[in-house]
């Protein structure tokens, strides 16, 4: 029974791994909560649900083209949204109510299309599973750890190793400094919100085909990937996996003794 926790634990804390990365690559350049993500998470696994599902499309090609919608849907926001306000200088309070406000329009847009059901990706016959040391892990768990982990990587690496993630560092410590030298700030929060959306997309990709599909499930995965970042220490990439762990520990242990 202890290893099959240990394997829930790992699997949810990759989950919350995933969101909180996608959520931080934005809030790293913007200093506000954008609570729309929560959205795309939600977009993304119905896309998917869409394309996979109504229109019958092979699954990577609904997976590629639901990320690909998803990155530019969050991509258009901030185009079209943030950054005028942020040209206005409008305070950080401003940029959280639209967030609520975007939110609440698409998950009512998504509730319209798809109604308020929960849905079903993973169509394929159940299975037990993989045995690992006595306990049972699927080959969607299996493929969630892996892309969670390898994301993960990529994003340090990038962040730490890359001029790309130099010139982030530099707009997160000083947006109007970095212009100064050189740095658009906002073409590196364009790319931010690029890179998060498309992480947010794999985020709720991933947990719908293990699980379900519900229009709220994005806000639940953002919630738990805040407090995730939160725990861990904002503005540490360990801290985000050590955060995930934590709070995937704390949920998995409390949901099996209580």
């Amino acid at each position: 029974m202890a290893i099959n926790i240990a394997f829930y634990i790992i699997v949810t804390g990759a989950i919350y791994l995933l969101v909180s990365l996608s959520f931080y690559k934005i809030y790293q350049s913007t200093k506000y909560f954008y609570l729309t993500q929560s959205t795309i998470v939600s977009l993304g696994a119905y896309l998917s649900y869409y394309f996979f599902i109504e229109l019958k499309l092979s699954l990577i090609i609904s997976i590629v083209i639901s990320i690909i919608i998803s990155t530019f849907i969050g991509i258009l926001t901030e185009f079209c949204i943030y950054k005028p306000m942020r040209k206005n200088g409008l305070p950080p309070f401003a940029f959280l109510i639209v967030s609520i406000g975007l939110y609440t329009v698409m998950q009512n847009c998504i509730s319209l299309y798809f109604g308020d059901d929960t849905k079903t990706i993973n169509t394929s016959e159940v299975t037990i599973g993989h045995e690992f040391f006595g306990a049972y892990i699927t080959t969607t768990q299996i493929v969630t750890i892996i892309v969670s982990l390898t994301l993960f990587l990529t994003m340090y690496l990038l962040y730490n190793y890359t001029k790309l993630g130099k010139q982030i560092r530099a707009v997160s410590e000083n947006s109007e400094l970095s212009n100064v030298y050189g740095i658009c700030s906002d073409k590196i929060i364009l790319i931010c919100f690029g890179i998060g959306s498309g992480l947010g997309a794999i985020a709720g990709i991933l947990y719908a085909y293990d699980t379900n599909l519900t229009p709220t499930m994005g806000f639940n995965l953002l919630m738990y990937g805040i407090v995730a970042m939160i725990i861990g220490g904002v503005g540490s990439f360990r801290g985000l996996l050590f955060g995930s762990l934590l709070l995937a520990t704390a949920q998995n242990l409390v949901a099996y003794y209580l």
